[in-house]
């Protein structure tokens, strides 16, 4: 690494003010499924660290599913939805008791947080979730955040917790999300290739980054460097930095905190954007699409213009007022997203139309713009 990049770790560290840690399944469990006690031990001995540097920390942890199926002695993890949630039920209880028991030492409380892809699609429930953590700060508790496996289905998953881990980074003040998994970082191959390298910085997560990851999923868990890297991207695009790293190196927390060379780093793009923002544009997935002629989109993308109706070419899914939905191209490509004032069933009526045009047609004007440019973001 260079010295000038080093400097900028440095500098990225040293302007965290929260840490936000997670930590996938094969980081903490051994290769029979149980769970391994000196990774709860070390992990509490880096958290206090942390704290001690002054310095918040939150835990994102995956393990649940993982612990159940060693204590329910199944010989893999299971394909179908009751058992995978049957693990989790069971795995839940034993996994945040370990983290209380290591964390106690240090004079913590682990502070348990279930959360659904519902507590970031609605508004109240998303502050909710960002007030808790807040006061959480203010006592001896290390949040530690999981998917609630045992009641979501395919609508309310996040689909694995490395993007989990990216919401709650948008939710944070100044926070630096570290992804700890039993890979070294980013390779330019496969990480057993010895032609491959290590890549300590990522200035620009584009197509070419993404390209290197493998689909492959690991055993126990259910991402793989793809899912860490689209949590990079979900982060970064906001104006966070990223750091992926092997949660089975000694004192790893530690070491990134003082500024060493370890993992990679991926740096944020562009300036950090309004909390609201981040809650429209990456929150979650939208509900619909407008797809936009050539004018709405360079009106949008270039002079942060408001969406008009005229400007609608096409509508894509159901969604009401209120909801979230992209905005592509002619193409069919997403450049933006944003909260629309009408219902995909108005919308369609007024697609294409004037603003002058609406109040006949609708029988009332309650909105001149169809996305308002203050409820919109571009997300690229």
């Amino acid at each position: 690494m260079q010295p000038t990049a080093n400097l900028v770790r440095r500098e990225i560290v040293a302007s965290a003010k929260t840490l936000v840690v997670k930590v996938g399944t094969n980081v903490l469990s051994k290769e029979d499924d149980t769970l391994d006690d000196s990774r709860f031990a070390a992990l509490a001995a880096q958290m206090h660290a942390v704290r001690q540097s002054g310095r918040r920390v939150v835990l994102v942890s995956s393990g649940a599913i993982g612990a159940g199926i060693g204590l329910l002695g199944l010989e893999k993890r299971p394909d179908d939805l009751p058992h995978l949630q049957a693990a989790a039920s069971v795995g839940q209880a034993h996994l945040i008791h370990r983290y209380d028991d290591a964390l106690q030492v240090y004079g913590y409380h682990a502070a348990q947080l279930l959360l659904t892809a519902n507590d970031f699609r609605r508004r109240a429930r998303y502050l909710n979730v960002r007030n808790t953590l807040r006061t959480l700060f203010e006592y001896n508790a290390i949040p530690i955040i999981n998917e609630n496996d045992t009641v979501s289905v395919e609508e309310i998953r996040f689909g694995d917790n490395d993007r989990l881990a990216a919401l709650v980074t948008n939710l944070l003040e100044s926070p630096l999300l570290v992804i700890l998994s039993v890979i070294d970082g980013l390779y330019t191959g496969d990480p057993d290739d010895p032609n491959s390298r290590l890549l300590p910085v990522v200035e620009d997560l584009d197509q070419s980054i993404l390209g290197m990851a493998a689909t492959t999923k690991s055993r126990r868990g259910t991402g793989g460097m793809q899912s860490k890297l689209e949590a990079a991207r979900t982060a970064t695009a906001v104006g966070e930095s990223v750091i992926i790293a092997n949660g089975r190196e000694p004192n790893v927390l530690e070491r990134i905190l003082a500024g060493e060379e370890i993992g990679t780093l991926f740096l944020a793009k562009g300036e950090s954007i309004p909390a609201w923002k981040r809650w429209i544009g990456y929150s979650l997935p939208p509900r619909g699409k407008f797809v936009l002629d050539d004018g709405a989109c360079k009106a949008i993308a270039q002079r942060g213009r408001s969406l008009l109706a005229i400007g609608i070419a096409a509508i894509e899914g159901e969604f009401s007022k209120g909801e979230v939905v992209s905005l592509a191209d002619k193409s069919g490509v997403e450049f933006a997203r944003g909260l629309t004032n009408f219902s995909s069933q108005d919308v369609r009526r007024i697609a294409g139309k004037r603003t002058d045009q609406i109040a006949e047609i609708l029988g009332s004007l309650q909105y001149d713009e169809v996305i308002h440019c203050d409820n919109l973001v571009v997300t690229s």
